[in-house]
C-alpha cells in the first residue's frame, strides 16, 4: 500500500510499505480518507524530534484522521464496514494504573500516532482498535471528522478549566488549537471570550465568530484590553495556546483572583513563573497533554450545529501533493490554519 513516509529530518516519500495485516480481536482496519497535517508532524520533518521522541528510522506520519470501516476485527460490536469514523489517536495500556483512573492521556505506555517509534495513518489502511474509533454523523464530514484531533485538545482545555455560563476567557494565541480553544469555552458557556494574536488575517477569521473579541498584540495591550473588558477585575480563565515563552510575561496578569489558568501550547524552552504572585491571588492552574474522555462529546458538538468546524479547514492537498502540503506549513503562510490531506487508494 501507499503511505506518506518521513525518510529522515527533512526528506518526505510517498511508497509503497507492507500491507496492513488483518485486524486483530477488537481491532477494525480502516481506510483514512481525510488525514490533518499536525505541528508535531511539521517539527518531526523540519528537525527530527519532539523532545525525547527521536525520528531514527522512517515513520510514516499523520494522526489527524478520518475514514471509512473497511474490515471488522472478532468481538468488535457496533461497527460495520462502510462505517465513516474518526480515529482517536493515542492507544494506552488499558490495564495501567493511570486508565484506570480514568487519565489514559497521561498512560506513560500510551502508543500515539505518528510518535516515534509508532507509524501513524496517512497510508491506504491501519488497524485500530474499537475502542477509541467513534462514528461519524451523516452531517459531519472527512474534513471535520480529522479535525476533531485538535478539536478534542480545546475540549480538554474547556473542560479542565471548569467553564460556567456567563465566565469571561482569554485565549493567548490563533492557531489551530486556540480557535478551537476558544470555540469550545464559548460552546461551554462563556459569555465572551478575548483572543490574541500579531497575526492580523487569523484574527480576522476567528473575530467573525460570535462571543469572539479579537486583540492584535500589535497594536494593543492584552493586559489593558482584558481590564477593560472586565471592569478591572480580570478574566475568569485563561488558557495559554501559544506555546511562546514571551507569552507567559504578562499571562498570569489577565486572570481575576480565584480564576483558572490552562496551560496549553508547550514551550519549547523553560518559562519562568512567579508562584508568589499566583499565590497572593488563588489562581488555580491546570495543565493539558492530549485529550481524555472527551472525543464523542466534540462529535456530539459539531453535529448539533454548535461548533462549526468548516472555517477553520484552509485547504486540502491529494496525497501525492504531500510533500507540497508540509513544506506550505513550514513557509508558514499568514491565513492558513489546517492543511489536510486527502488518501488515495488503488
Amino acid at each position: 500500500m501507499k503511505a506518506v513516509v518521513l525518510e529522515k529530518k527533512g526528506v518526505i516519500n510517498v511508497r509503497e510499505v507492507p500491507d496492513t495485516p488483518a485486524p486483530a480481536a477488537g481491532e477494525l482496519t480502516i481506510a483514512p480518507h481525510t488525514v490533518g497535517v499536525c505541528g508535531s508532524d511539521l517539527h518531526y520533518y523540519t528537525h527530527g524530534r519532539v523532545g525525547k521522541y527521536v525520528v531514527e528510522q522512517p515513520m510514516i506520519l499523520g494522526h489527524e484522521a478520518s475514514g471509512t470501516v473497511v474490515a471488522v476485527g472478532s468481538g468488535v460490536e457496533g461497527f460495520e464496514v462502510g462505517d465513516r469514523v474518526a480515529m482517536e489517536p493515542g492507544i494506552p495500556d488499558m490495564n495501567s494504573r493511570a486508565s484506570k483512573l480514568g487519565m489514559y492521556n497521561v498512560d506513560p505506555a500510551v502508543r500515539f500516532f505518528a510518535t516515534p517509534p509508532v507509524d501513524g495513518c496517512l497510508c491506504e489502511t491501519v488497524n485500530h482498535p474499537a475502542a477509541f474509533t467513534y462514528k461519524l454523523p451523516d452531517n459531519v464530514s472527512y474534513g471535520e471528522g480529522a479535525l476533531l484531533e485538535p478539536t478534542a485538545v480545546g475540549m480538554w482545555a474547556a473542560t479542565k478549566a471548569g467553564i460556567k455560563p456567563g465566565d469571561v476567557c482569554v485565549v493567548t494565541g490563533s492557531g489551530t488549537v486556540g480557535m478551537l480553544t476558544a470555540s469550545c469555552a464559548l460552546a461551554g458557556g462563556a459569555s465572551k471570550v478575548i483572543v490574541s494574536d500579531v497575526s492580523s488575517i487569523k484574527l480576522d477569521i476567528i473575530g467573525k465568530i460570535p462571543g469572539i473579541v479579537p486583540v492584535d498584540l500589535t497594536k494593543e495591550d492584552l493586559v489593558e484590553r482584558v481590564r477593560e473588558e472586565t471592569g478591572g477585575w480580570g478574566a475568569d480563565v485563561i488558557f495559554e495556546c501559544s506555546g511562546a515563552p514571551k507569552a507567559y510575561e504578562t499571562f498570569f496578569k489577565l486572570v481575576a483572583p480565584g480564576g483558572t489558568a490552562v496551560l496549553v501550547g508547550i514551550p519549547v524552552d523553560p518559562v519562568s513563573i512567579d508562584i508568589t504572585e499566583l499565590q497572593a491571588t488563588e489562581v488555580r492552574i491546570e495543565n493539558v497533554f492530549r485529550y481524555a474522555n472527551v472525543y464523542q462529546k466534540a462529535i456530539d458538538l459539531v453535529a448539533s450545529g454548535k461548533l462549526n468546524l468548516k472555517p477553520f479547514i484552509t485547504d486540502t492537498y491529494a496525497m501525492a501533493d504531500a510533500k507540497a502540503a508540509f513544506d506550505r506549513m513550514d513557509e508558514g503562510r499568514p491565513g492558513d490554519i489546517k492543511l489536510q490531506i486527502t488518501v488515495d487508494r488503488d
